[in-house]
């Protein structure tokens, strides 16, 4: 949670903030060991990290973070010059294909007993870990993203349309239906737009699909003949030539005045999207959003992995930490107090989890609502060049949008642009 996922979103420059704490249990050793943990926006580990420090003296964390594209940049770099890579490195769903690539750049988890934690995660989730044919435990899981639909019960009342967030669920259980609700409001509140944008629709109903522009079997490009992504593509474009859009892309600042000033009335959320509404929207929207099912059901966006590189001097403790970071009773800390939904049933499954409100958004039950559509939850699978082709579709949307072309003539030149970019 932007090319295939709407990223937690750390905006600027990279920092890198140095805690040091003390406490009760850890290395016999005099000698401080110093880990740092790379990753791309808000984990919500501040807290978890103070704590591990405090009961494992002799441990000092530093932490880096950084935006999400320049983050996974340089860990590139840093993994195939040698040096420099964090010793716990966080790494997306959506790279991890790449990343998969390069295992001798890795510690296999395996080999400090990570097969053993095997049953703390679904089985989709545990596999996007692995590499070699699942041979080898390449990163640990920690959220995943799981999405809702995020709508302004205000502007849903002016259009006549219901505002119970369950009736509400009702309306949409296709994309289909919620194209025509899209029509529905658009024709009450003319002047009102009606989803952010024509790329989140896309992105939301293509995570719901198995494959997206290459095959799970052999990672040949498909884009071409997959008949959910031109679904996807078709159903998101038409909502944008109506000018049914904001036409404002996710974490930009366009997109933060369009939350502030209502601009729009829906959009597809996972659980860690929730903060940047809120920051966005701020206090003066506060009880104007709730949050209801997706359409179709399910659907994936967004999740991470920790990874520790074989260049880091203390594996080991790297990976104790980052064992701990993805326990369950860390993860339900973390989503409790930074809404970054686990990726372990046992976590989002807890009564912690299930009972958490949020009054920002109505008082929503998002522990419950978010957790029903982990159950419904299908991999989705990235393919090596992924980030390379899902930028021509995200264009034509652009022009669909813009009036520049229409939807058919946009398809079929992402797909030809698509397929060069994949050669």
């Amino acid at each position: 949670m932007v090319s295939g996922r709407f990223k937690r979103f750390c905006p600027g420059v990279a920092i890198a903030l140095l805690i040091v704490a003390t406490g009760a249990c850890g290395p016999a050793s005099d000698e401080n060991i110093e880990l740092s943990i790379a990753t791309f926006g808000d984990f919500g580990y501040d807290s978890l990290l103070s704590e591990y420090e405090s009961t494992h003296p002799g441990i000092k964390i530093e932490t880096r973070v950084a935006e999400f594209e320049a983050h996974h940049k340089s860990a590139a770099t840093q993994l195939a010059a040698g040096r420099g890579a964090a010793d716990i490195l966080a790494i997306e769903e959506q790279y991890m294909p790449q990343f998969r690539q390069s295992t001798d750049k890795f510690v296999d988890l395996s080999t400090l007993g990570a097969a053993d934690l095997r049953s703390r995660w679904p089985q989709w989730k545990w596999e996007q870990g692995l590499a070699n044919g699942g041979k080898v435990v390449l990163g640990l899981g920690t959220d995943m993203g799981s999405l809702a639909m995020c709508f302004r019960k205000d502007y849903f009342a002016q259009a006549g349309l219901p505002t119970d967030r369950d009736v509400v669920s009702r309306l949409w259980p296709t994309w289909e239906d919620y194209a025509k609700i899209a029509d529905q409001y658009s024709s009450r509140l003319p002047a009102s737009k009606f989803v952010d944008s024509a790329g989140g629709v896309y992105t939301a109903i293509l995570n719901q699909s198995p494959e997206n522009y290459f095959s799970a079997a052999d990672d040949s490009f498909i884009a071409d003949k997959n008949t959910a992504l031109r679904r996807a593509f078709t159903i998101a474009a038409e909502i944008g030539a109506k000018g049914q859009t904001a036409r404002v892309t996710p974490f930009t600042q366009p997109w933060n005045v369009a939350i502030k000033q209502g601009g729009f009335a829906t959009i597809a959320c996972p659980a860690w999207m929730l903060t940047q509404v809120k920051e966005a929207g701020g206090q003066e929207n506060a009880g104007k959003w709730d949050v209801a099912a997706v359409p179709g059901g399910g659907g994936n966006n967004g999740g991470s992995f920790l990874t520790v590189p074989a260049q880091g001097a203390h594996q080991k403790e790297a990976y104790e930490l980052a064992k701990w970071l993805t326990d369950p009773t860390q993860e339900v800390r973390v989503f409790t107090e930074s809404n970054i939904l686990p990726s372990e049933p046992a976590a989002y499954r807890s009564p912690e989890v299930l009972g958490k409100v949020d009054a920002y958004f109505s008082g929503a039950p998002i522990g419950r609502i978010y957790a029903a559509s982990a159950d419904n939850l299908k991999p989705n699978y990235r393919g090596l060049k992924d980030g390379a082709v899902r930028p021509a579709f995200g264009t034509a949307l652009g022009r669909v949008e813009s009036g520049k072309q229409s939807v058919d003539a946009a398809w079929d030149q992402a797909v030809t642009e698509a397929r060069a970019s994949a050669s």
